[in-house]
């Protein structure tokens, strides 16, 4: 079947629109070229392009403007940028601008074709994939009419996104919807939580091993970027990788290459890179805690996910297809919420946002009597109870009662040594509290989060492998 799809390539170089026409030509692609920037606008007037290629440096401008145009007039239409070896301002400033990706000079043919190929799929699937992608994130509130649009846009880049937002509020929903709506849909979306990985395996589970390179490698393993080939990586909770494995992700993005543990040579890799934290990432350069270089090089667009207090027009309609999914499972009809449940829902400030919804209504789910959830039902948490204000101080000569409620706080009186007998100062007690402290609030975020240990450590703002040593520690299976 003769190809019907047709290239734009915008360069003053001879050389190079030869080399882009002989190569486009024989991936079946029909090829029309200009030398300026005036000569694209005139060939864009004319004809609907599947694909354009550009130079970043043109006699009559900028390509950078040619990309901001073709993005806004033929949003249909991947551009992507040629640019000089190693410029890698020019290149974040394309793709920032909309382009599609970049290659650089001296042109290297099988990044192109990819490149190529990539927009091809983009512009055959655009329509199919955006149907089957629509309902993930659900709502209708002008919140998420607008992530909506800005995910459509960045789905048709390769460009890194960073994905920003407090914890619950679908960051990884909104990952697999960019990558959902991207010419990669037909390819691998790995989703991994950087910090549920233990440091010494990082590389390995990153970047793969080869048979025999430590003890128990009894066969070649692919890491998560060989399994995520074609497709999207995404890096969730990225601020929890320790700073020797940043340098070796940063160069695995720019090189796109890695090396497996044990190997002697490095293996391409074609794959985009998403990332997501509930931490302030900036602040966490400033303190030297991530690479500012990483920093930049994953954070080329960054995507706000909205909070669920700044939708609350969404509660309902959220509300019902949660309940209705929850009632599957169980063979059950959808429950209904009462008035006063619901108003004490649209109330409620929601810090866990749609994780904590989901929570609150499984709960209420599991305790109500018929098919009818009530407000007692809810079980929500009343405003400030995880921080009451301080009880007045005990005399110092009540000591402490082992039998009392345990602190709530650090700022606790009872944990005040002015309000403890000599025999407590001396003794045991002050460890005994500030253990059944860390006890409750841990066993209490467990609860919250499904026992998702994961999940828990970061609700409760610590590493994976520091909550495992808390567990071990005080007994908690």
């Amino acid at each position: 079947m003769t190809e019907t799809r047709s290239a734009l390539v915008v360069d003053d170089e001879r050389d190079i629109r030869e080399l882009l026409v002989l190569t486009l030509g024989r991936m079946g692609l029909r090829v029309d070229t200009a030398a300026t920037l005036g000569g694209a606008r005139e060939m864009l007037l004319r004809e609907k392009y599947a694909l354009c290629l550009t130079d970043m440096r043109l006699p009559d401008g900028s390509g950078i403007d040619l990309v901001q145009e073709i993005s806004t007039r033929h949003p249909n239409t991947p551009v992507a940028m040629i640019t000089a070896f190693g410029n890698v301002e020019a290149a974040v400033e394309a793709l920032k601008a909309g382009a599609f990706d970049f290659v650089a000079k001296p042109v290297d043919l099988t990044v192109l074709r990819d490149l190529v190929r990539h927009a091809l799929m983009l512009g055959t699937h655009r329509q199919q994939i955006a149907t089957s992608a629509g309902p993930r994130l659900q709502g209708d509130s002008p919140a998420m009419a607008q992530l909506r649009q800005t995910i459509a846009k960045v789905a048709r880049s390769q460009a890194p996104v960073y994905i920003v937002g407090e914890s619950g509020v679908g960051k990884e929903l909104t990952a697999r919807s960019i990558h959902e709506q991207s010419a990669r849909a037909a390819a691998p979306f790995v989703p991994v939580n950087c910090g549920a990985i233990p440091t010494e395996l990082m590389e390995s589970e990153f970047f793969g091993h080869r048979k025999g390179s430590f003890t128990g490698a009894h066969a070649d393993k692919p890491g998560l970027f060989q399994a995520a080939e074609g497709g999207t990586l995404f890096l969730d909770e990225v601020a929890e990788l320790p700073l020797s494995m940043q340098v070796k992700l940063l160069r695995a993005i720019q090189e796109k290459s890695v090396r497996p543990v044990g190997a002697s040579s490095e293996v391409g890799v074609d794959v985009r890179i998403l990332s997501a934290t509930h931490k302030n990432l900036e602040k966490l350069v400033d303190e030297g805690r991530f690479r500012h270089d990483l920093y930049y090089r994953i954070n080329v667009i960054e995507l706000k996910v909205p909070p669920l207090r700044e939708r609350r027009d969404d509660l309902p309609n959220l509300a019902e297809s949660i309940l209705q999914r929850l009632a599957i499972p169980h063979q059950r009809a959808t429950p209904k919420l009462s008035r006063a449940a619901f108003d004490a829902l649209a109330s409620y400030p929601f810090p866990g946002n749609v994780r904590e919804l989901e929570n609150i209504l499984e709960r209420a789910m599991a305790m109500a009597d018929g098919d009818v959830i009530e407000a007692s039902d809810l079980h929500l948490p009343a405003r400030g109870a995880e921080m009451p204000p301080p009880a007045s101080p005990p005399p110092a000569s009540a000591g402490l009662a082992f039998n009392a409620a345990p602190p709530t706080s650090l700022d606790d009186p009872r944990l005040d040594p002015r309000n403890l007998s000599p025999g407590d100062t001396a003794g045991s007690a002050l460890p005994m509290y500030i253990e059944q402290m860390e006890r409750a609030a841990i066993e209490k975020a467990l609860q919250d989060h499904r026992y998702n240990k994961t999940k828990t450590a970061a609700a409760l703002g610590i590493t994976f492998r520091a909550l495992r040593y808390k567990l071990k520690k005080l007994g908690i299976d």
